[in-house]
This record gives structure tokens, sequence and C-alpha cells, in this order.
């Protein structure tokens, strides 16, 4: 079956704002993952190029594939290439290189005071978002708390609080992982990793 792009992204679209509204909720895109072929990208993250570039938007690809990937996503969407300082979307692959992750969380732009919406959203694929190591979540759209546990590739969650320290400046992270799943931290919701 192949991928209807009207229902098949708008239920895309659903799901990704159900997981911004509830941060620490994660999505599972299975349904319209199994539609897609192999593209050198997981599935979900496909999915969310699909969802969210057009031709009013750029992005960026971090991978050692970054002609490549940019190719594609470029064919897909109509949306243009950007350097990562101004990019709207920015997707960070799996085989990224050790530290571009941390590199690109400091150079994304946060928006500025008149126009905060201005800010980049980060797309990370990560090997699995469940175990790892412990995320405790704070903010808009979490009653109290709520805990997360996932492989990270590298400390960011310090980084990541300083690029959003001057609210509502900030960048939204997506994270996408192998088994098609989603998980959203946009930049209102405070992150502190557990100490064990």
């Amino acid at each position: 079956m192949m991928l209807d792009m009207v229902h098949d992204i708008q239920s895309v679209y659903r799901k990704l704002v159900h997981s911004m509204s509830r941060p620490g909720t994660i999505t599972d895109l299975s349904q319209e993952a199994e539609k897609l072929d192999n593209q050198g990208v997981f599935p979900s993250t496909q999915l969310i190029a699909r969802t969210l570039l057009d031709t009013e938007v750029t992005f960026s690809i971090v991978s050692s594939r970054a002609a490549e990937i940019t190719s594609l996503f470029s064919q897909m969407t109509y949306a243009k290439e950007a350097a990562i300082e101004a990019a709207d979307y920015i997707f960070v692959l799996e085989d990224a290189v050790s530290g571009a992750w941390l590199e690109t969380i400091q150079a994304a732009k946060v928006g500025e005071l008149i126009d905060p919406h201005a800010a980049a959203t980060i797309i990370v694929e990560v090997e699995d978002l469940f175990g790892g190591t412990t995320l405790r979540l704070s903010g808009p759209g979490i009653l109290t708390t709520a805990s997360i546990a996932m492989n990270m590739r590298e400390d960011w969650v310090e980084l990541r609080a300083d690029r959003n320290s001057e609210f509502p400046l900030g960048v939204d992270l997506l994270f996408t992982d192998v088994d098609h799943r989603v998980l959203a931290l946009p930049r209102t919701t405070q992150v502190v990793k557990e100490e064990v």
C-alpha cells in the first residue's frame, strides 16, 4: 500500500501536534511508516520531513550522507536547503559524527523577541526511545512531572537548557527511533537528567 499524501500526512501532523502538546508522550507512526520504502533515513524521520517541509521553509541535514539526503528531501518536498544557522528544520541523522548533535543545538536559530516562531526545530534520530538515561520533564502539557528514558548520543540537556533560557526564544526538539516512534520536547519543557 502506498502512502496517501493527504490522509496519511494529516494523520502524522495530528500525531505531531499531540506529541508537542503533551511532552514526554511517545507517539507511534508505525501505521504510516509501513507504507514507505527505505530511503536511507528512519521512516518516522521521512514522515516528519514530508509533513513539515514545503516551499515556504528551509532545512539542513547533519549526516555523513548529507548531500544524498538533502537531494531526497528537496525532491520529496520542494523545500530549500540552508545552512544550519539559518534552517527552519534541522535533521540530525543516526550516522552523524560524534559531537555534531551538540554543535547543531549550539548553532540552531532560537528566534527573535519580535518573532520567536522564527526558531529552528531539530529532528534527531536515536536508536531507542525506551531505556538508557532517565530524564524528568515538567512544564506546560505535563500535570506535575513526567519521566522518559532514552539512549542519548551525547549529554545535550544542559546545552539545550542554556539555548532555551530566554523564553520565548529557544529550539524545539523531535526525537525519532528505529521503531517508528516520536517524542517531542518543545522549548517550554524543562528537562532534568536524573542522577543514578
